[in-house]
């Protein structure tokens, strides 16, 4: 069981989708931004020195949201939907909603993400620069670069550097949050992993892709509640059966997070589809809209933009063990390295692997079946030791090596390329169970934050 070692599995590709989108956005949108300078001056006034003031647009609980915060998001949000425009055939280019509209949307985020970074905060959770610099290498190495390189490359798209990384630090708090208050308390009961196998082994959704857009109308509190939301779905349901734009209606109305990307969920897999969707789409076409769904968190309404056929996919995975130990007040760095030379020169004289590692290993879970990590796939580890096993042959012991997670000795046992076919849909089942509940709960938990925070608009 691959374990200290381990990033969360849903983690990776989550990070660097965040970052990637971000920075693709950042980049993208300066020069317009710049071009577009009066959005983000328009609320600020000048003070009797001369110096440009700043000022609040909504007091949230301890803490408050400033119009100059309000402003440089706004006008990246513009940027990003007139880029957008501008990628679109002519004909298809439609006027963007009123700005005030927009604004709107973008400072109910900027609250909700306020109200999270304050509970963050009072729960102790905390991002290191460590754990930053590792989340920024990722989003560096795709995109072919190194993490020195970085603030150059962005500096040439005219964005700071510094204030990028407080940007990604404040994401990857928001995530821990999120995993703890939210996807953490999901079970999956072994009925539930039986059903949805047997869904996936019957149903054609396992081999495709779809890419979905919804929109959300939050249920208001009181006894009319239901019958508003109701009514203003269907108004909007309306609408788009008039041939009015999904997107710009999601961007105007929608209560979801992804209001400001025109409703997009994306691609997923159809067995990691929220299952108040399934039904919906199975019948559906590209280009089509689902009728009003309800839901525990509001009312839906959902549209296929497309749909593409999968491959099975053969992973070269590679078998470990290793050795884990950690830097303390008794034994720093270099301390822990040597004893690390010790004990590989222990195991190259003859002694197993197995025994020292149940004794000296920190990793309690892999040291409890001698250093075993198990079979290990791309993307499993952190870099530094998936480097390792990448260098390493059949039966070579590694030289000591520092991850985040302190030193560590690994050996590789054995190598082969594996059919991941029924793991995969095991581990699709598990997520598609835990994105099922996730959408409901992390809804229903940001409507509950929101309501109980104290909130001032003062604009």
């Amino acid at each position: 069981m691959v374990s200290w070692v381990t990033e969360a599995p849903a983690q990776v590709p989550m990070i660097k989708q965040i970052f990637l989108r971000r920075l693709t956005v950042f980049a993208a949108a300066w020069c317009t931004v710049l071009a577009a300078g009066h959005v983000a001056a328009q609320t600020r006034e000048l003070g009797g020195t001369g110096v440009l003031l700043d000022g609040i647009a909504a007091v949230v609980d301890d803490g408050v949201v400033l119009k100059s915060e309000l402003e440089e998001r706004l006008a990246l949000v513009v940027a990003a939907l007139r880029r957008q425009q501008a990628q679109m055939p002519p004909q298809q280019r439609l006027p963007l909603p009123p700005l005030s509209d927009i604004e709107e949307q973008v400072l109910e985020q900027l609250i909700v993400e306020q109200v999270q970074l304050q509970r963050a905060e009072r729960l102790g959770i905390q991002v290191s620069d460590q754990v930053l610099n590792q989340a920024l290498s990722q989003v560096a190495q795709s995109l072919g670069l190194t993490l020195e390189q970085m603030p150059s490359a962005l500096e040439a798209e005219g964005i700071d550097y510094v204030a990028y990384r407080e940007e990604r630090r404040r994401e990857l708090m928001l995530d821990q949050l999120e995993q703890r208050e939210v996807l953490a308390r999901i079970s999956i009961s072994p009925r539930e992993l039986e059903q949805c196998l047997g869904r996936l082994e019957s149903s054609q959704m396992n081999e495709l892709d779809y890419n979905v857009s919804h929109i959300l109308i939050d249920i208001p509190s009181g006894p009319d509640g239901i019958a508003t939301a109701r009514a203003q779905v269907e108004e909007i349901y309306e609408r788009l059966e008039n041939g009015e734009d999904f997107g710009q209606l999601a961007l105007v109305y929608s209560d979801a997070e992804t209001a400001l990307e025109g409703g997009s969920l994306g691609w997923r897999k159809g067995s990691q589809l929220p299952t108040l969707f399934v039904d919906a789409i199975l019948g559906m076409q590209a280009g089509e809209v689902s009728e009003p769904i309800q839901s525990a968190s509001g009312f839906h309404i959902v549209r296929l933009n497309e749909v593409r056929g999968s491959e099975r996919v053969m992973e070269d995975q590679v078998r470990a063990r290793h050795i884990l130990l950690t830097p303390n007040e008794i034994m720093d760095d270099d301390a822990v390295r040597q004893r690390l030379l010790g004990i590989r020169d222990q195991i190259l004289a003859g002694d197993e692997f197995g025994p020292i590692a149940r004794a000296v290993s920190q990793d309690v879970q892999s040291a409890a079946d001698g250093g075993d990590l198990g079979w290990i796939g791309p993307g499993a580890v952190v870099p530094e030791f998936e480097e390792q096993l990448a260098a390493l042959d059949v039966g070579e012991l590694s030289e000591p090596f520092r991850s985040r997670f302190g030193w560590h000795l690994v050996e590789v046992v054995d190598r082969r390329s594996h059919d991941m076919t029924d793991e995969l849909k095991q581990q699709q089942c598990v997520r598609q169970i835990r994105a099922n509940k996730a959408e409901e709960e992390r809804q229903l938990w940001l409507q509950r934050l929101r309501d109980q925070a104290f909130v001032d608009i003062r604009i």
